[in-house]
């Protein structure tokens, strides 16, 4: 692994790899986490551990809000022109967005969240670690929404930039809700975990027409870690058990419902996006972050399997934010890939909607 051998990576070991029947203590017993030497645990490796094209835990379907949340599903009129065309675009919504409140003297900015893959919408509001709950406190409207291939959202075709794709289709999609919005927000903060925060990345550096306030990101650097092969199917299905490895920290950085609990929110991911964002995206990300004029808060797991977080790498990645007028990329320690489903997970998402805040009272 050459120079990568410098982060820290943890890959909890197991007796197989099939889905535990035991409870979960008693799984959570069996897991250990030790340093990794010579591999490092990347998303090509995870998603060479994929048996099939779907599983029971995570094969697709609506975004699926946990009943009695305070969020409810939506699915947005499907664009007729531009690259959004003939696409159907799902999501979730809290109740401050249903109620498109925000028309008082200070307006809230209107939070649209992404998710990375392996995930779909419900990534955000898993009970006890929704940011769309911690949104709603606020008074914050907030819309997570799923990417194509995710939920009940359509898939996109294969392609070498299929993020940049992405971009696209939410830059339209995300204009198109803002139309219902303009009075009543000051403009649109977006928040992206993993390769929704490459998505995010690329929405940003196409300086959209509609008001983009700024960006928070978690789990998008500049470099992945190495990977193995891919499975050669369009949609590959992440057993739980490889999303527990490579989304977490070390046993005590996460409470005792986790990993089981995130398992809902589950989702296949498009194979061309596990290429891409180890080949075409890291090769233009500088390029990306250099074309983007608003606030950016980066937030990056010290622990992070999936990228090289070092504070070399971290730094780097702020500085490569050349045209923002407040681009600061931190490290959150002891945690894993998904910080939003660890002990330090409230107060991440709160500094994202503090940072969102922020940015529209400075609209």
């Amino acid at each position: 692994m050459s120079a990568r051998t410098t982060v820290q990576l943890f890959e909890a070991k197991r007796s197989s790899l099939t889905h535990p029947t035991q409870s979960h203590t008693k799984e959570k017993e069996k897991m250990t986490f030790t340093p990794l030497s010579r591999r490092a645990f990347g998303l090509t490796t995870l998603a060479s551990l994929a048996t099939g094209p779907a599983l029971a835990a995570g094969n697709g379907g609506s975004s699926g809000a946990p009943s009695g949340a305070p969020t409810r599903a939506i699915k947005l009129p499907i664009a007729k022109t531009g690259p959004a065309a003939g696409l159907t675009i799902t999501g979730l919504q809290n109740q401050a967005a249903r109620s498109r409140r925000g028309s008082g003297a200070t307006k809230p900015p209107l939070v649209i969240a992404l998710h990375g893959g392996g995930f779909k919408s419900l990534y955000f509001d898993i009970p006890g670690y929704s940011l769309l709950e911690a949104a709603e406190q606020r008074g914050i409207p907030a819309i997570a929404l799923d990417r194509p291939g995710s939920g009940g959202s359509t898939p996109l075709a294969p392609t070498a930039q299929i993020i940049a794709a992405n971009a696209a289709v939410f830059n339209q999609v995300i204009g198109e809700l803002w139309a219902q919005w303009s009075h009543k927000a000051a403009g649109v903060f977006l928040i992206g975990h993993s390769i929704g925060g490459a998505v995010v990345t690329d929405i940003a550096g196409l300086q959209p027409a509609w008001p983009l306030l700024g960006i928070a990101i978690s789990g998008c650097l500049l470099k992945t870690t190495d990977g193995g092969p891919l499975p050669d199917i369009p949609m590959i299905a992440l057993p739980p058990e490889a999303i527990d490895h490579g989304m977490f920290g070390p046993a005590g950085s996460f409470a005792a419902d986790m990993p089981q609990a995130c398992h809902v929110a589950m989702a296949p991911v498009p194979r061309a996006e596990l290429v891409d964002i180890g080949t075409t995206w890291t090769a233009r990300v500088r390029d990306v972050a250099a074309r983007i004029t608003v606030p950016v808060y980066s937030r990056q797991a010290e622990l992070d399997s999936l990228w090289i977080s070092t504070p070399e790498q971290v730094a780097q990645f702020e500085a490569a934010f050349t045209r923002s007028p407040n681009a600061q990329s931190r490290i959150v320690p002891g945690v894993g890939h998904a910080i939003d489903f660890h002990k330090v997970g409230a107060a991440f998402q709160a500094g994202q909607l503090d940072f969102a805040v922020q940015a529209a009272q400075r609209s």
